[in-house]
């Protein structure tokens, strides 16, 4: 069975890789039509899941200057709606329960990443705690969300793609679906990534295996199929 699936698969993952390598880029002048209708949401891009802790990655790390580019890039384009949704999890998450505890309210690893405090507009950003994957649940975006009504423009970036990330942005596309509003979600692949743990290392160690070259691809996909836009990038 198992060599059945993989052998019946090789003509769509064919077709994904070529799909993913072909995505096109996209000017800050089409991502950004009206500065004042278009949001940046960075998820995650906290020291927890860049600098360290136990679910810390060099491959989400990669994706920090990228982001603090687009934030420039976007802010010198009169984008001023920049949010922040990131993990602050109580002691006793119930999500440790699928999960390493990490991110903890109060500790290092639930801080943004320095490269993005040190922007200058940092403290012009609106920071929102969450205590799960989703950006949408108990955190306080949806309220956001209704405050702004005029924002028809999100610009998802973060991490993990699998996991927060495609919850943000299919929470945005969803709901823009059921109460049939006008909206562009928007992903650039080279700020969102997710972490890879090899199979050899979950058979030895414990616990889930997680190719991240297959899953990332798989789930950018995913998105695209929703009628979530993806792009290489923004420049």
């Amino acid at each position: 069975m198992k060599a059945d699936l993989i052998e019946r698969s090789k003509p769509f993952l064919t077709y994904l890789e070529k799909w993913n390598n072909t995505l096109k880029s996209l000017s800050i002048e089409s991502a950004v039509s009206e500065p004042k209708k278009t949001a940046i949401v960075s998820v995650d891009v906290t020291k927890g899941f860049c600098n360290f802790g136990p679910l810390s990655s060099p491959r989400v790390a990669g994706i920090v200057e990228p982001i603090v580019e687009l934030m420039k890039l976007a802010w010198d384009r009169g984008v001023r709606s920049i949010v922040l949704p990131q993990d602050s999890h109580e002691e006793d998450a119930v999500e440790f329960g699928a999960f390493p505890p990490h991110c903890i309210r109060g500790t290092q690893e639930a801080e943004t990443v320095d490269a993005i405090q040190s922007l200058p507009f940092f403290d012009q950003m609106v920071l929102l705690e969450k205590n799960s994957i989703s950006s949408g649940l108990n955190s306080g975006f949806n309220e956001w969300l209704e405050n702004h009504p005029e924002i028809d423009t999100f610009i998802v970036v973060g991490d993990c793609t699998d996991l927060c990330t495609y919850q943000l942005a299919m929470h945005l596309r969803l709901d823009a679906n059921a109460r049939q509003l006008q909206r562009r979600v928007i992903i650039p692949v080279n700020c969102v990534e997710t972490y890879d743990r090899p199979v050899e290392i979950a058979e030895k160690e414990g616990g889930f295996p997680h190719g991240g070259d297959l899953i990332h691809q798989m789930f950018l996909y995913h998105m695209a199929l929703n009628g979530i836009e993806v792009y290489q990038d923004i420049h």
